[in-house]
């Protein structure tokens, strides 16, 4: 009898992939138990046995003890004792334990990465017993392709990939003790001292990330514009206006102002100087994760969430490589020229892959970032697959990225002429793209601004058919949207490349933030403030980011985990105390805001026929499902009252309806888009 083989995968779509490519025949025997799908494949006179997790099987937990903090006690458990939304995990568990009996060796062959790896260590651990990690090997890859996957099995190591498990291991405790305890403070000050409860959240990357709004939202309030005076003018050559820019882009001063329009008004310039030089621009270099959700957004508005998830949907179907990298750069190891094959036959990319194949020589644009795991994301050269919208514009971004960097650099020739008007210097500036290079491949993600003009020659007379003062104001910084307080975050060396939209949306979902741009809310600011004044350690970007180094430290074999951990505990153990001390004075706080916003949240707005009432959701005492009604009702004065849709969350827009007059509001439902509506189901414009 072979050898029979447990490969674990991290989702069911890789499963299905890693089976097919490592089945000999390419057909691998599927099957499906309880919800639960598996493959038998065979391979060198082997049986493998491929099975499939659900995401995090385990999760960290409590280990007894009450609902309170501090809390250090903790444990590994199945996840659906801590979630019950994960009860679907119970199922996978019982059939990975199941199919594992009598095997003879177990594979990794999750994503190779710290979730990917601490996946498949646990499933290890937990299900098939402490004796099979020794009997364990690793898969490493960063596409789904056949060639790929059969690659990473032939070359597979003998044992797993030990520090970068013990450095996910490690990340989830340390950020569950912080999370659990922190949370728990927060909710326990406010249900202590004014008996409401509402879960609130904090945590080591979630604290900077509110910090980060709350400083900008501050920098905003307090801006006190500053006046200051721009020079504009104009000249006309062949027939169109060109506009003159004064040397100085600001003046202080009205007077300066003035007087250089005064002394410049009807005169002519004269030109001093003409200078032209050549740039060679440089190719862009492929999409790390960061990298890709900015361009997403900045082409498509796409939310950090929206693209990561759309990535990863590529990822599984083998179009492009392993997403969650920080790598801007492809190793001499990638197949260039097959990846170009591949996207030739796709009708949107041939013209483009046939030019580059026609070179004697590929070498790709690389850029600073690296990661010893994965190169930058790049597409496989498979295609003809159907793709949503979303995906498919992710996809295009990927591709075209991908050749681009394998483009001839851009040739622009830029122009810069100097004009004496009455002693004052002005310039024009030209720019001309000669040369597209890669910027041809980029299309349509790639602006070239090219600003031509006329022929100019020293000593040239040039009039000047307008200029004035224009009083201008400075202004404050912009507010953060999703994309660019990513952008802080990487920058600040907090979080991961897989975490840190999720602690975006995880500031949205406590209703600490709102809206794009992202403006702070009340509960927001409150929060960010009491811990500032009673606990600011909580909220320091220096604590986390050195934290975060510790954590690398252990996938580098510089650090221990036990070390690492005991220190999270020992600042935590410090931080909890100074919170303990003052837990009155942060819950007063926090819960006259959150009665505050539990009253408006339950407010449409007056009521449009009594005109003294005010539209109230209500709870139906009997059936539990909401309405909107007049508060008069119960002096029986009025009887005005509107149906509500059970699912999403409500909020009014301050304004009525112009037609019937009954309130505005807007619907919000997990993963759709917010919908404003008139409440009233009996207004004119619906019968329209």
């Amino acid at each position: 009898m072979g050898r029979r083989t447990l490969v674990i995968c991290e989702k069911p779509s890789s499963a299905r992939r890693v089976a097919e490519a490592l089945d000999e025949e390419g057909a691998p025997e599927g099957h499906r138990e309880r919800g639960v799908p598996y493959f038998f494949s065979r391979n060198g006179g082997s049986e493998l046995i491929v099975v499939t997790a659900l995401g995090h099987l385990f999760s960290v937990a409590q280990d007894g003890g009450t609902w309170t903090y501090p809390c250090y006690d903790y444990r590994w458990v199945p996840a659906y004792e801590v979630d019950k939304g994960s009860r679907a995990t119970r199922n996978f568990i019982d059939v990975i334990g199941r199919l594992s009996e009598g095997v003879d060796g177990y594979v990794s062959a999750c994503d190779l990465d710290m979730e990917g790896s601490l996946i498949a260590y646990m499933i290890l651990l937990k299900i098939c017993g402490e004796e099979s990690l020794e009997a364990s090997g690793r898969m490493r890859f960063s596409t789904m392709t056949e060639s790929d996957l059969r690659k990473a099995w032939e070359e597979r190591s003998p044992s797993l990939d030990f520090p970068i498990i013990e450095a996910g291991r490690s990340r989830h405790e340390v950020d569950w003790l912080f999370g659990i305890n922190l949370s728990r403070a927060l909710t326990l000050s406010v249900k202590n001292t004014t008996g409401m409860y509402k879960t609130l959240s904090i945590g080591r990357i979630q604290g900077p990330t509110l910090s980060f709004v709350q400083e900008r939202e501050i920098e905003i309030e307090s801006f006190v514009p500053q006046s200051y005076w721009e020079i504009k003018a104009e000249t006309y050559l062949d027939r169109r206006k060109i506009p003159l820019e004064y040397e100085k882009p600001r003046l202080e001063t009205p007077r300066e102002a003035v007087e250089i329009v005064e002394a410049c008004t009807g005169k002519d310039g004269i030109v001093t100087a003409v200078r032209t030089r050549t740039l060679n621009v440089a190719p862009t270099p492929n999409f790390n994760l960061g990298d890709l959700q900015r361009e997403a957004y900045a082409k498509f508005r796409y939310s950090p969430t929206t693209t990561k998830k759309a990535a990863e949907r590529l990822y599984l179907e083998a179009l492009i490589s392993y997403p969650r990298t920080s790598s801007q750069r492809l190793p001499p190891t990638i197949d260039l020229r097959e990846i170009l094959r591949g996207l030739r036959r796709m009708k949107e990319y041939k013209k483009h892959s046939d030019g580059l194949l026609a070179k004697p020589q590929l070498i790709p644009r690389q850029g600073k970032m690296d990661d010893p795991a994965h190169p930058a994301i790049h597409p496989t050269g498979k295609g003809n697959v159907r793709m949503s919208k979303i995906d498919s514009k992710v996809f295009d971004l990927v591709c075209r990225r991908f050749m681009a960097s394998l483009g001839a650099p851009a040739v622009k020739e830029n122009t810069g002429v100097e004009v004496d008007v009455s002693g004052y210097k002005f310039h024009l500036r030209g720019i001309v793209t000669c040369d597209e290079g890669w910027m041809r491949l980029y299309e349509p993600y790639v602006r070239r601004k090219d600003v031509p003009l006329p022929k100019i020659r020293r000593k040239q007379i040039m009039p000047v058919t307008n200029i004035e003062a224009v009083e201008q104001s400075t202004r404050p910084p912009s507010r953060f949207n999703p994309s660019s307080l990513l952008k802080r975050m990487e920058d600040e060396g907090i979080g991961t490349k897989a975490t840190r939209t999720d602690v975006i949306d995880t500031l949205y979902r406590r209703g600490y933030i709102e809206g794009n741009p992202i403006e702070l809310t009340d509960l927001g600011h409150t929060t960010a403030d009491v811990l500032n004044r009673y606990n600011p350690e909580i909220l320091s970007v220096e604590m986390t980011r050195r934290l975060d180094q510790d954590l690398e430290s252990i996938q580098r074999g510089e650090a221990s985990a036990d070390g690492v951990i005991a220190k999270a505990v020992q600042f935590l153990d410090r931080s909890l105390s100074e919170f303990k001390a003052n837990e009155g004075l942060i819950g007063a706080e926090i819960g006259e805001v959150l009665r505050v916003e539990m009253q408006k949240a339950t407010v449409l707005g007056q009521c449009p026929k009594c005109g003294t009432g005010e539209i109230r959701i209500v709870l139906n005492k009997q059936t539990g499902k909401r309405f909107a009604g007049c508060s008069n009702y119960y002096r029986k004065s009025c009887s005005v009252s509107y149906p509500l849709p059970q699912i999403g969350s409500l909020k009014f827009m301050g304004r009525s309806c112009s037609t019937c007059g009954a309130p505005i509001v807007r619907l919000t439902r997990r993963n759709r888009r917010p919908w404003e509506f008139c409440i009233n189901m009996d207004c004119p414009t619906k019968n329209a």
